[in-house]
């Protein structure tokens, strides 16, 4: 038997959370994970709210569907983004609007409030983001010091080692989802994450393929190097569309056009090889969910949830128990 499928509601928080659940089931999945915005879930009610995390759980049923993580990308990425601009106004409540550090307090409580709310609801991990105040140096020029660098980890590490020991508290996990504009983007800088952090134990990683792959970043050996700190999977698909014209930064293009140089997919319509993918995960004994990150600006949305949900039925499989040739033996 494989392992759950669950579809992320983070591109479906325009719909009320109910007439997800009713669609998703009907599609055939396993459980949702809830996004912590529109409708779906809020965590400053449910960290003091059990009935309300229990009002939750209990709509999920209702549908047959099970809610193993919580995910709070959008705030997580105000605790380290440099600039807090007018871009991501709509991630804080309105009261935080044009104030860059007003958003970042909200963001550290709120994302505090995550992991009490996943406590109360019977989850174990938290997925989200970050941010990183030195994405913006990526390219150096002008020229950046290392000790920049080194102090932006440094400040990932300040603002980050407080929310964890709130994590600790509750008993709950939180996972990066590795990916550019995070302090963490590609094997290297999750290798420097986690040294910034002493390595502890309660931040992982919510391992998503598709920002490894239009990166060229391989994502199976992301998968070997950090086995025991995958917390929590997304199965979203990915395809350069190198034409000797546009590369991998896009060239200021939006998701869709033709032109850019790489765009996200339906499962299985990119160029991900998933079957290697399981493969590893089942070496690193992975056993939790298999989260459907819905994403491809030329596909009708619940066309490509319905036919991503019976993708990942087919490719996940279970590993074996015996060795196939353990009968020579006897």
């Amino acid at each position: 038997m494989g392992r759950p499928v669950t579809l992320f509601t983070g591109q479906w928080a325009d719909l009320p959370l109910e007439v997800l659940a009713q669609k998703a089931s009907s599609w055939g999945y396993d459980g949702l994970e809830l996004a912590c915005w529109g409708d779906h879930l809020d965590v400053e009610r449910g960290a003091v709210d059990k009935e309300y995390c229990a009002g939750r759980l209990a709509l999920l049923k209702k549908y047959n569907l099970k809610l193993f993580a919580i995910s709070h990308h959008l705030a997580g990425q105000l605790v380290c983004d440099p600039n807090n601009d007018d871009r991501s106004d709509g991630f804080a409540p309105a009261s935080c609007a044009g104030d860059a550090e007003k958003k970042r307090a909200w963001a550290v409580e709120t994302m505090k409030n995550a992991a009490r709310t996943a406590r109360n609801l019977g989850v174990h991990v938290v997925n989200g983001f970050t941010g990183s105040p030195i994405w913006h140096l990526l390219y150096s020029f002008p020229p950046v010091a290392d000790a920049t660098i080194e102090d932006g980890f440094r400040f990932f590490a300040k603002m980050w080692n407080p929310i964890l020991d709130v994590y600790d508290e509750c008993g709950v996990k939180f996972a990066l989802e590795v990916h550019p504009t995070e302090i963490a983007f590609d094997i290297v800088t999750t290798e420097r994450a986690l040294e910034a952090i002493g390595r502890r134990k309660t931040f992982g990683f919510n391992f998503d393929p598709s920002h490894l792959h239009w990166q060229l970043v391989d994502p199976v050996l992301f998968i070997r190097e950090f086995a025991d700190r995958i917390y929590h999977v997304h199965m979203k698909d990915a395809a350069l569309q190198l034409d000797g014209r546009s590369g991998i930064l896009a060239s200021h293009l939006n998701f869709g056009h033709p032109g850019r140089g790489w765009d996200f997919r339906s499962l299985g319509r990119g160029g991900i090889k998933f079957e290697e993918i399981i493969r590893a995960l089942n070496h690193a004994k992975y056993a939790g969910p298999l989260s459907v990150e819905w994403e491809d600006s030329n596909m009708d949305r619940e066309h490509g949830a319905r036919e991503a949900c019976a993708f990942v039925k087919h490719i996940d499989f279970a590993p074996s128990g015996v060795a196939f040739d353990s009968a020579f033996d006897k």
